[in-house]
């Protein structure tokens, strides 16, 4: 009887917020194999570039919280995180090798930390002459009139 009575009371304790919880695990893969937060309701998974945005995602706010906001990027888990070249910049790991130079050196694109497949099928590889991206342009820019590759072969080699 003393058994149950010392379950229940844990029981009640850790649901009243009394006693402390293990830390919930909120690692997720949000949609497009992005890197994720996990809402408290243990099914929304949120790129984590939506954390800490100044914008509810989650029901109960979680994302938006002052212990996770408080002191970026330091507050956040380390997996939201991707550490830039440049030791004072970061970026959200949801933007690591999508494609655009978010860091301003290319290292969350074509750094050995980055570590990015090869261009997708959507993508055409050179030396780009803009800066937003870093070793892929998107193939809707080539054969557009505008030379975005050194070579100019996103006019004359790659194929929309």
């Amino acid at each position: 009887m003393a058994l149950l009575v010392v379950v229940a009371a844990v029981g009640l304790g850790v649901a009243l917020g009394l006693l402390p919880r293990a830390p919930v695990n909120r690692f997720c893969t949000a949609p497009s194999n992005r890197t994720g937060f996990l809402c408290d309701d243990r099914v929304t998974c949120i790129p984590s570039s939506w954390v800490c945005d100044r914008v509810s995602n989650c029901r109960n706010g979680e994302d938006e919280q002052e212990k996770l906001c408080g002191d970026l990027p330091h507050s956040l888990p380390g997996y939201l995180v991707f550490l830039c070249s440049n030791p004072r910049s970061w970026i959200y790991a949801d933007q690591r090798c999508n494609g655009m130079n978010d860091c301003g050196d290319c290292s969350d694109e074509s750094g050995s930390l980055a570590s990015c497949p090869p261009c997708g099928w959507e993508w055409w590889s050179c030396i780009p002459v803009r800066y937003e991206y870093c070793s892929c342009i998107p193939r809707r820019l080539c054969r557009d009139g505008v030379q975005d590759c050194l070579g100019w072969s996103d006019e004359y080699v790659c194929r929309p």
